[in-house]
């Protein structure tokens, strides 16, 4: 039977003739002249077995290709060959070996390579067979027929007549091995999603960061855990009991307990600073410490120390001056006293260490200020003059500036007071003084006197009036008519005077005397240091205290100020 050659409208495919195999060594049959072109002058026919001439490669000139061993159309030595992919399929009776086992599904990017020569691209002409022939066997073409087989592809037949692949390895026989060899190795390839490489990169990044997080954790809590080791173990000194010696410790502004705990344990208070952190940890109090001096005792226990240290007794040497207060005592109507600064530095003097008293008495302060040179006691430069024509101890009066102080008990007289005016002179200079005062008429200590009776003649809402009244009465040539000074002589507290007081001669009966007094008569505040060197304006002469809150009537004459007075005594302002 022969196959009706191909019409030229099924594309580039050519259906070939096969035959049905012969035993091992028999030549192929004939085929006629007609068929195949004669060779090349210069080539040689094959010997019997030898595979079949290699096509001309593109770009160079053909040949045979090496000789391979094992019978015709047996693969090359080596490693087998893949099977070829079959191309017909036997009718029945025929021979299924002829076909071959399927090949292997094409990996990667890589093609397979057929068991054979490569397929001969001349048109396949009409093989005329014997009878006896075809009846051997009558193999026809598997897709011989378009319409029983639609789902032929054409790209296999495509594939062997490509000239891409004709240009492939074929240039010695080590070559063909090794490719079929690589062929063996290859494995499959997959291109992957980006977009989840993305993605797992960003979770590795993330991964990693978590990674390093639990590592530090890890490295702290190990810390954390050998520190708490070492001191459950190895533990801290600490005495034991409420101390045996009175010792005075110092807590700086601005320590922590850390600090007061190095302090403490300096001193031999406590045995260790941490005895005394650990015992305070539960104690809100000792966040509450205020700078000063503390009387506690030697080897001591923490936990005693923290006791101790919060107790309001522990503490000694506080000194508070309030604005207004005098120097000397000032007595009440009802008989009682209102400590002066003198006696308020001889308290804060005072503590007991191991059964000595620390005090140091008000008259000793008081010869002090009144012997002690100015200048070498701590008074300002710009008041050392003025303040060394008052008599006694009131050389200081109005120097020692109201606030809080530290006073250390066990200091003597003279650096007790050295201490306190030092440090009022940087409180003075806060305010100003002395460069405000140039462009008053005044000089920096009479900005202090003038300071110290606007302090205990009006509250501070009428501080910039009464300074202004003080102003125009001096310039003016008027008396100032204050009973304050009146009973500063007198160690009163009260506002009226008597007739009887206003008669008395002295430096400070600014009803008989023109001017200023000699000194301060109290401890001016810096708002009335301020208003001393800022009066208010106005032509206001007279003032008197009119509201039961302490607030005054400001007149310009007279007749004014004697009608305000009227209507105080009215309202009971005084």
């Amino acid at each position: 039977m022969t196959t009706p050659p191909n019409d030229g409208t099924g594309g580039r495919r050519r259906l070939r003739p096969q035959c049905p195999p012969g035993p091992p060594g028999t030549p192929p049959p004939p085929v006629p002249p007609a068929a195949v072109p004669p060779p090349p002058a210069a080539a040689q026919p094959p010997p019997p077995g030898a595979p079949p001439p290699r096509p001309p490669r593109r770009g160079g000139p053909a040949g045979p290709p090496p000789p391979l061993a094992g019978p015709p159309g047996a693969p090359p030595a080596g490693r087998p060959l893949p099977p070829r992919r079959p191309v017909v399929r036997p009718q029945e009776g025929g021979h299924a070996g002829d076909l071959g086992a399927p090949p292997p599904p094409v990996t990667g990017r890589r093609r397979l390579r057929p068991s054979g020569p490569p397929p001969d691209e001349r048109p396949t002409e009409v093989l005329r067979l014997e009878p006896g022939q075809l009846a051997a066997a009558e193999p026809v073409d598997a897709y011989a027929d378009e319409a029983e087989h639609p789902d032929h592809d054409d790209r296999d037949d495509a594939e062997y007549a490509d000239d891409e692949y004709m240009d492939d390895d074929y240039d010695d026989h080590d070559d063909y091995d090794e490719d079929f060899e690589d062929e063996d190795r290859a494995e499959p390839e997959y291109f992957e999603d980006e977009r989840e490489d993305l993605g797992r990169r960003r979770g590795g990044r993330t991964k990693r960061a978590f990674g390093w997080i639990a590592a530090v954790a890890v490295i702290v809590l190990l810390a954390g855990g050998a520190w708490y080791g070492i001191t459950e173990i190895f533990g801290y000194e600490d005495y034991e009991g409420a101390g045996e010696t009175d010792v005075l410790i110092r807590v700086e502004k601005g320590d922590s307990t850390n600090a007061i705990a190095a302090t403490l344990q300096e001193k031999d208070v406590v045995a260790s600073a941490k005895a005394f952190v650990k015992a305070g940890a539960d104690e809100e109090g000792i966040r509450s410490v205020q700078p000063g001096y503390y009387v506690l005792k030697t080897k001591m226990s923490g936990a005693a120390a923290v006791s101790r240290i919060v107790e309001p007794e522990a503490r000694v040497g506080e000194l508070q001056i309030r604005a207004g207060t005098q120097l000397d005592d000032v007595t009440l109507p009802d008989g009682s006293a209102t400590p002066g600064v003198l006696k308020l530095v001889s308290d804060a003097s005072c503590a007991e260490l191991n059964g000595t008293s620390t005090c140091v008495p008000v008259e000793e302060l008081s010869s002090v200020a009144a012997e002690a040179d100015l200048a070498a006691l701590g008074v300002p430069e710009w008041a050392v003059r003025d303040a060394s024509k008052a008599e006694g101890a009131r050389k200081i009066e109005g120097l020692v500036a109201p606030g809080v102080y530290d006073v250390r008990p066990g200091q003597t007289a003279e650096e007790l007071l050295k201490s306190l005016l030092t440090a009022s002179a940087t409180r003075l200079e806060a305010t100003g003084l002395p460069d405000a005062a140039e462009g008053t008429g005044k000089t920096p200590y009479q900005i202090v006197v003038i300071a110290s009776l606007i302090e205990r003649e009006a509250v501070k809402q009428d501080f910039e009036k009464v300074s202004r009244v003080i102003y125009n009465r001096l310039d003016e040539g008027m008396k100032l008519q204050l009973d304050s000074t009146v009973n500063y002589a007198l160690d009163r507290p009260v506002v009226r005077t008597k007739p009887e007081d206003r008669d008395r001669a002295g430096p400070y009966n600014t009803y008989r005397n023109t001017g200023l007094p000699p000194t301060p008569i109290s401890a001016p505040s810096p708002e009335a240091v301020k208003a001393a060197l800022e009066p208010a304006e106005g032509d206001i002469l007279f003032f008197v205290k009119c509201e039961k809150n302490g607030l005054s009537c400001f007149a310009e004459t007279n007749e004014e100020h004697n009608q305000n007075r009227r209507e105080a005594q009215a309202r009971g302002a005084y």
